[in-house]
């Protein structure tokens, strides 16, 4: 038997960030199950430390962010 391990919520995080569209906090915490505070703690500490920059911008009212590798 092969062990498969499964993705971290961090990882859930950045994989949702990756996205061409980025997420919103709202589709962050329906994913995670964390709470907004939680969620933008592992944004503003986690994910960064990882080494991914994340920015964000008000897209029709709703604030979506996004990460990246720096190049």
């Amino acid at each position: 038997m092969t062990k498969t391990t499964t993705p971290t919520k961090l990882d859930q995080l950045a994989k949702l960030l990756a996205r061409k569209n980025g997420a919103s906090i709202a589709e962050m915490m329906k994913a995670t199950g964390w709470q907004q505070h939680s969620v933008r703690g592992a944004l503003a500490g986690a994910l960064k430390k990882r080494g991914l920059v994340i920015t964000s911008e008000k897209i029709d009212g709703t604030r979506r962010y996004r990460a990246q590798t720096p190049s």
